[in-house]
């Protein structure tokens, strides 16, 4: 068994040369030294290290001391540190810097085993080992807690890889034999270090004396190529603090510049003319400042912290020139715009239009970066500038998108004010020349708005394809504005027949309101006017907008007018297929059928029983017209009143007194006659008559007495004139009366004779 401790001895051996007081200090180990303990068991090797704060080697050369350090971590079981009392809290003398070096890198490259740390404290002072002991222990353990460790080790603590060990010696100076005393005692606990308990620790991954050399060996290798150990020289570090001090203190007054302050403060609100030169001015002078009091340091470490400077102030400043470059760009964007909408107002074409003001106003913001570029900085602005570009494109496609749309809508606008009214026009006045005629305006109109639409296109600067498809589309648009409208009269066929029916019915040839007065044929004036309805069901039937023929009309005649077909329906519907028991018609495809063969049917029985109350009312107007004309008896009864009262006749021209009674008797009667209004009674029948004059007849006899009576008592001188008076206003009133009877028989009459609205 066998163990080897690290050290550092404070005499020399017969090669080494002893520190002498009186001569000065000077290096005493120069590299490693290895023996063996002499009357220690087991064996011990013991090594000896050079100083970590030597003078001889110089501050440009520490890296041995760390790795002969690293080196005597990885291959000992117990390692003894010197320090001088006085040393314990300082950085830098206590070597706080190296261990937490040599810890993190040892903990990557070997495997971590349990060593012994034992601090020697020499010199020791009168404060008691027992307060020295913790700050000591706290500092190693903060050193520990610093170190990045592997993820296996994240929470191990020191403990687990170190014992801590600290020990005290007198002053050899001052107190020699209490110094020799205390060193043997030391001695002592050597002995038996690997046994349990003892100062070895638990010697895991023990390597066996044959293999010692070998392994050593291969240790140092290792820690010959690692380069996290080239720790810095001390004028490096001198460097670096006080260069980074001097860059803390610029960026700290860059940052409280106020021509700094005011600029970044401007830039939030809106651009700042002559940006980039105000900036670079602050920038230089920042940088100039640091130069000329970093000057005297390591030329290395003051360019790396200028650089260093540099990034952090242009990292502070990038915020402001992003503000800077989204004012330039947001305000030519908006200048573009303004300048875009001027040229099209104007009358430019679209294309050309678009295509200048992209370019006038591209270069207008490549002005403007150019006035706003920090020159420390090599920031690319191709992003904002394509994003700028990306804005204009955008907005020169949403007005062309808008342009166009608005372009196609005027146009079809156009279409449906040209061709909706005159298709409903030309349908409602159904023959055989309407969808020829409707064809005629389609194409027409059609070719006047293509030819419109493509001289607009023309400024466009559109491919072929593209103002193909929007010609095709407005094509498209006004055919479908013809079959919208016949569609929608379809829907309204009936009204329509009724309509038509209602009018050719009604009115003569002239267009003046039919009087029924028993000389018309209400027959063939009925069948005229169903034909002429048929005949407007048929054109409405489909759409023919196209060349191709059908035979809807003749399908229509021969089901539903057809006298034969009428008088036979009942056998037919038995015996033979009807034509109109089908959803299509023949030649027309289903898209182009606007009302099928059954709803044909449907309409046209529909449309009979709404229009036979208009024949049945014609027919009784006509009856009622020749009954009221009708009145005197026939001829042959007139003359047999003549031959059979030719004596009474001559016995009234014999006594002239019967003449007078017979002409007051006439008188009175031609005074109920008229008060009566008898032939207007009658003229809607006997019965209805003689009913009216049962409940009138009683009341103007008493009229026409109360008259009579009121005559007779007026003054003699009078009567004359009152009787002139009375005879004049019963002729009178005889007149308005007979006037008024015969308007009301006439309203009747009218009122039977038109239609009702709706039939």
């Amino acid at each position: 068994m066998w163990v080897v401790i690290c050290c550092g001895c404070y005499h020399g051996t017969s090669e080494q040369r002893e520190m002498d007081a009186f001569k000065g200090r000077s290096q005493t180990t120069k590299g490693i030294w290895m023996a063996k303990c002499a009357g220690i068991e087991p064996c011990t090797l013991v090594m000896d290290l050079e100083g970590t704060d030597g003078r001889e080697r110089g501050e440009d050369d520490t890296a041995f001391e760390k790795q002969s350090a690293l080196f005597a971590l990885a291959v000992s079981d117990i390692v003894l540190i010197n320090m001088w009392c006085h040393d314990i809290g300082r950085e830098q003398a206590a070597n706080k810097p190296l261990l937490k070096t040599v810890f993190q890198v040892m903990m990557r490259l070997f495997s971590p085993r349990k060593t012994t740390l034992m601090f020697v404290i020499r010199d020791k002072t009168r404060t008691p080992l027992e307060n020295l002991e913790p700050v000591l222990r706290e500092d190693i353990q903060k050193i520990w807690d610093s170190v990045p460790k592997p993820q296996a080790h994240k929470e191990t603590p020191l403990s687990e890889f170190f014992n801590l060990e600290v020990v005290a010696l007198s002053s050899y100076e001052e107190k020699e034999e209490q110094f020799k005393e205390q060193v043997a005692n030391l001695r002592q606990r050597f002995f038996h270090s690997i046994a349990p308990g003892g100062l070895a620790g638990d010697r895991r991954g023990v390597v066996p004396a044959s293999g010692f050399s070998f392994s050593a060996q291969q240790i140092w290798e290792v820690i010959k190529e690692n380069k996290d150990l080239d720790l810095p020289a001390h004028k490096v570090m001198v460097a670096t603090v006080r260069c980074e001090e001097i860059a803390n203190e610029k960026y700290a007054g860059f940052t409280a510049n106020e021509s700094w302050c005011l600029l970044e403060e401007a830039v939030q609100s809106g651009p700042v003319a002559g940006f980039g030169k105000k900036l670079n001015s602050i920038l230089y002078t920042s940088l100039t400042e640091y130069d000329a009091e970093a000057t005297y340091f390591d030329e290395g470490v003051r360019s790396a912290k200028r650089k260093q400077l540099e990034e952090k102030l242009l990292q502070l400043v990038q915020p402001a020139h992003h503000a800077m470059l989204g004012h330039l760009r947001s305000g030519t964007l908006e200048k573009f715009k303004e300048a875009f909408d001027k040229a099209l107002n104007g009358g430019d074409g679209f294309s050309v239009a678009a295509r200048n003001c992209t370019e006038a106003y591209m270069a207008l913001f490549d002005e403007g970066y150019a006035d706003a570029v920090v020159e420390l900085a090599n920031w690319d602005s191709s992003k904002v500038r394509d994003k700028l570009r990306r804005d204009i494109d955008a907005h020169v496609a949403s007005v062309r998108a808008a342009k166009l749309s608005e372009l196609t809508s005027s146009y079809e606008a156009k279409l449906n004010e040209a061709l909706s009214g005159p298709v409903e026009a030309l349908l409602d006045g159904a023959n055989n020349d309407t969808w020829p005629s409707i064809k005629k305006l389609l194409r027409r109109e059609t070719e006047s708005a293509v030819s419109g639409l493509s001289d607009a296109l023309s400024g466009f600067d559109m491919d072929e394809k593209t103002k193909e498809k929007m010609l095709t589309s407005l094509e498209d648009h006004a055919r479908g504005v013809v079959e919208a409208k016949a569609r929608e009269e379809a829907g309204r066929a009936l009204i329509r027949m009724k309509d038509r029916f209602s009018t050719l019915f009604s009115h003569d040839s002239d267009s003046m309101p039919r009087v029924w007065t028993g000389k018309e044929d209400i027959r063939a004036i009925t069948k005229t006017a169903r034909s002429a309805s048929l005949k407007l069901l048929s054109v409405m039937a489909a759409i023919r907008l196209d060349d191709n023929a059908d035979n809807i009309e003749n399908t229509l005649t021969s089901a539903l007018v057809d006298a034969k077909n009428n008088a036979a329906v009942t056998d037919r519907s038995i015996t033979t297929f009807d034509p109109l028991a089908s959803s299509t018609w023949e030649q027309v495809p289903p898209a182009k059928t606007l009302i099928t063969p059954v709803q044909c049917k449907s309409l046209w029985r529909q449309f009979r029983v709404e229009t036979e109350y208009t024949v049945t009312q014609a027919i009784s107007a006509q009856e009622a017209n020749k009954r009221t004309n009708n009145w005197l008896p026939p001829p042959w009864a007139i003359v047999a009143l003549i031959v059979l009262g030719f004596n009474e006749f001559m016995t009234l021209l014999r006594n002239p007194l019967y003449v007078g009674v017979i002409f007051v008797g006439f008188l009175i009667i031609k005074a109920l006659w008229v008060q009566l209004d008898i032939s207007g009674e009658f003229r809607n029948g006997a019965l209805p008559g003689l009913l009216s004059l049962s409940t009138k007849f009683l009341p103007t006899v008493m009229n026409l007495l109360r008259k009579l009576a009121e005559e007779g008592q007026m003054p003699a001188t009078n009567s004359s004139q009152t009787n002139q008076a009375v005879a004049s206003k019963s002729f009178q009133n005889g007149s308005s009366t007979s006037n008024m009877s015969s308007s009301a028989s006439s309203g009747i009459t009218a009122s039977e004779n038109s239609p009702k609205k709706g039939e």
